[in-house]
């Protein structure tokens, strides 16, 4: 990252040097802005940072993330359907810093949406935002240069995405001019919760140990206290998605920040 990264406070560092002085697994969460109501991550955050969310992936929704499974591909849907744009995706990281203090917010999506809407634009509009990382699914390493020069002139991670079936060239070079963290995919597909925690997943993690210093998170499939725990063996935090999004849409909207505080709480080890 660029030198001025330096400067800037770090958040996702400072959160992981605390996970790690915790002696803990951590705890990444996502949420698709304007699901399940067009306003609800603003109602929902804070309520997850308080159960026990260490870090918030805003997903910025796209009207064809291929990256997901059904749950995330309906939270997508019924949020562009509510109307939500990257601006709103942008307002709502700056709406939410003051009610979350130093949580590290990432978001995530896909390159269209970013080249639509101008790198260099999207880079400052993001800082303005206080944003910390951008996980980008769709973005290959060796494509990524445009991008990564202008989050750099405010600090702003560009966040390494692996899967197991990662090459260890393509693992070196996304670790190389990434930054934040790695995250790592468990299985090789799309998103939703599952039974079990995949090997290769966590065989992963052990690839990329090799290549870098920073730490590691998984993601994709996680949805259970027990899978939490078994992932803290080997990486710094768990990534959750399908899980808790399809608490948030399950049931009445006023009660959509009391659900996703619950299933976090549950992750957490705070029950």
């Amino acid at each position: 990252m660029a030198t001025e990264s330096i400067a800037r406070a770090d958040r996702i560092a400072a959160k992981f040097a605390s996970i790690k002085a915790e002696r803990r697994p951590g705890l990444v969460v996502f949420v698709t802005v304007g699901h399940p109501y067009r306003d609800a991550a603003l109602d929902v955050v804070p309520s997850l940072v308080a159960a026990g969310a260490d870090a918030i992936e805003l997903g910025m929704p796209f009207s064809d993330p291929i990256g997901e499974g059904p749950v995330i591909q309906e939270s997508s849907f019924v949020a562009l359907q509510n109307g939500i744009t990257i601006q709103d995706c942008l307002d709502t990281a700056a709406n939410l810093r003051p009610r979350i203090g130093d949580t590290p917010v990432i978001l995530m999506g896909y390159y269209n949406s970013l080249l639509a809407y101008g790198l260099e634009r999207f880079a400052d509009a993001c800082a303005d935002a206080t944003v910390d990382g951008l996980i980008i699914v769709d973005l290959p390493s060796d494509e990524a240069q445009p991008l990564i020069e202008q989050l750099g002139n405010h600090g702003i991670h560009l966040i390494p995405l692996l899967a197991p079936t990662s090459t260890d060239e393509s693992i070196a070079r996304s670790t190389q001019i990434g930054g934040g963290f790695v995250y790592c995919l468990s299985v090789t597909g799309v998103t939703g919760a599952r039974a079990e925690v995949s090997d290769r997943g966590l065989d992963l993690v052990n690839r990329v140990r090799q290549h870098t210093d920073l730490p590691v998170a998984v993601g994709f499939g996680i949805s259970q206290r027990e899978h939490v725990l078994e992932v803290g063996q080997r990486a710094d935090a768990a990534v959750v998605g399908s899980a808790l999004v399809h608490a948030l849409a399950d049931g009445p909207d006023d009660a959509a920040a009391e659900r996703g505080a619950r299933v976090v709480a549950e992750l957490a080890g705070q029950n």
